[in-house]
């Protein structure tokens, strides 16, 4: 049995299918996040809560993410230290318009901000368990909405990576989106820690380390240099066991984008690129790999 590093973040909710896939093929795979999400925009959020939905035309708020219903906290928090001596303006009140929610953590997210912090913040949660996806949550808003023939403009709070999935849906339908970007991914500041204390505690060899996205690539690599003698391109296996006296490793790619960047930008060769981005068709890669050698 060897470790395989997985350069992503495990599900917490729920086994995780990529761990579990490579878990049962005898290996010992050990997950450490890569990224992590920053506040973006606090101070435009923080003056389109203050000016409130009714001044924006506002039908709506869509919250899409924990991280979102965090961005939105810090934003009302900012606005009570700052107008603490003076009462709530009425059409700040954000009680009057739906907040609509992907999922019952987003939606459980809410409640929770509603409890914790008494101004600016939703009452009326709607969605949840029931809207888990894009297409669910799109499909419940288009229902939900009066159709009473006036103009809808639902205020959408964003990441920087987002898929299209909704706002295709509802604006091919003729809701309006104010969309305002409230956070932004990175690479994780814990990552060379995270690292660390995963080498620290895994006293089995180690086999494997499988890229995930080529976002994160760049950001990951020097630092697992630090610890991994990583197999070039062009290089040979005679070269490849005396480059150092650091963990050899192969590489494994969830599928062609990244396995292209890996050789073609970062110069390290891939021995297994998953046939499907998928977790059995990885394992099954790395699995077959160190069964032919």
């Amino acid at each position: 049995m060897s470790n395989v590093l997985l350069l992503r973040a495990a599900n917490q909710d729920s086994p995780d299918r990529y761990e579990d896939a490579f878990r049962s093929r005898g290996y010992h795979p050990i997950s450490v996040p890569v990224l992590e999400s920053v506040t973006v925009g606090c101070e435009e959020l923080a003056r389109r809560l203050s000016i409130g939905p009714e001044k924006q035309s506002l039908s709506g708020v869509i919250i899409t993410s924990q991280r979102a219903v965090e961005a939105w906290s810090e934003a009302a928090q900012a606005l009570i230290i700052a107008d603490s001596n003076m009462p709530l303006k009425p059409e700040s009140d954000w009680w009057s318009v739906p907040f609509y929610a992907v999922g019952e953590a987003t939606s459980v997210a809410l409640r929770d901000l509603s409890e914790k912090i008494p101004l600016y913040t939703p009452r009326d949660i709607r969605g949840g368990s029931e809207t888990g996806t894009a297409e669910r949550l799109a499909g419940f808003i288009l229902k939900d909405l009066p159709s009473d023939g006036t103009s809808k403009k639902l205020l959408y709070l964003t990441g920087d990576k987002n898929r299209d999935i909704l706002p295709r849906i509802l604006e091919s339908d003729g809701v309006t989106l104010d969309s305002l970007q409230v956070y932004a991914t990175q690479g994780s500041s814990m990552f060379p820690h995270d690292l660390s204390l995963a080498l620290e505690h895994q006293g089995l060899s180690w086999g494997w380390i499988v890229y995930f996205a080529p976002s994160v690539a760049e950001f990951v690599t020097p630092i697992l240099r630090n610890h991994f003698t990583l197999p070039a391109v062009n290089s040979s296996i005679e070269d490849y066991s005396r480059l150092s006296e650091h963990h050899h490793v192969k590489v494994a790619a969830i599928g062609p984008t990244t396995e292209s960047f890996l050789q073609q930008i970062l110069k390290l060769s891939v021995a297994v690129t998953a046939r499907n981005p998928k977790p059995d068709d990885l394992a099954d890669g790395v699995l077959q790999h160190d069964e032919a050698q």
